[in-house]
């Protein structure tokens, strides 16, 4: 369990909260409108009315506390810059901060953010590579050059098992798991494991070995 504030309450910020929620994190919201804060009263542990670009009160929250810090403003890039820079001046650990442009990313980063998010490019990314080919049934970008994706299992497999079809050795992907038809994940695949119709498989391998391996197109 991690301390996490959150700073700006707006769509982004109510569904990252209560992705935290989830997570059993303690989560203190900040914004500057309680209408907004109002919406996630059910999902944090503590609120706070302010203005995220005000030294005294960015001072009075002691943002060392706290594990991570999100600036979650995604409406105005000013105030998510002085936000950020404050942030670290005051002593934050490790500062996560929204840009709706790539532009946005470096001026974030020279003013003490540790990590830019992009949410509505990666969202776009992602919906793309899901959709592209119909076998898509999920994927998780790896920092780096690595990827996993879940794909149903290729027809070529059914019947067989990892050591048969020679995966690492002649496509150089790991197979993390198994989805069951009943969708049950089973993640202890072994060499000997023999793929089913109707099920799909999680596999892990650089980008430019699923594209060959799996035929997709992204």
């Amino acid at each position: 369990m991690k301390s996490i504030l959150v700073l700006g309450a707006g769509r982004f910020g109510v569904h990252l909260i209560k992705q935290l929620h989830k997570a059993g994190d303690e989560i203190l919201v900040v914004d500057i409108s309680e209408e907004r804060l109002e919406h996630v009263l059910d999902y944090v542990t503590s609120s706070l009315i302010g203005d995220s670009t005000d030294e005294d009160f960015i001072r009075s929250i002691g943002v060392s506390n706290f594990d991570i810090c999100i600036v979650a403003i995604g409406d105005n890039f000013q105030s998510s810059l002085e936000t950020t820079s404050l942030l670290k001046e005051n002593g934050a650990k490790f500062v996560v901060a929204r840009a709706s442009r790539e532009v946005h990313e470096k001026f974030l980063l020279r003013n003490g953010a540790d990590a830019v998010i992009f949410p509505e490019k990666q969202m776009a990314e992602w919906t793309a590579i899901r959709y592209s080919s119909s076998n898509i049934l999920d994927y998780i970008d790896v920092p780096g050059e690595f990827s996993i994706f879940e794909v149903e299992v290729p027809s070529s497999w059914i019947g067989k098992n990892p050591i048969e079809l020679k995966i690492r050795q002649s496509a150089h992907l790991n197979v993390l798991g198994v989805r069951r038809k009943g969708g049950e994940l089973m993640l202890d695949v072994g060499p000997e494991t023999v793929f089913e119709e109707g099920t799909s498989v999680m596999i892990l391998g650089k980008d430019k070995d699923i594209k060959k391996y799996l035929h997709l197109n992204y």
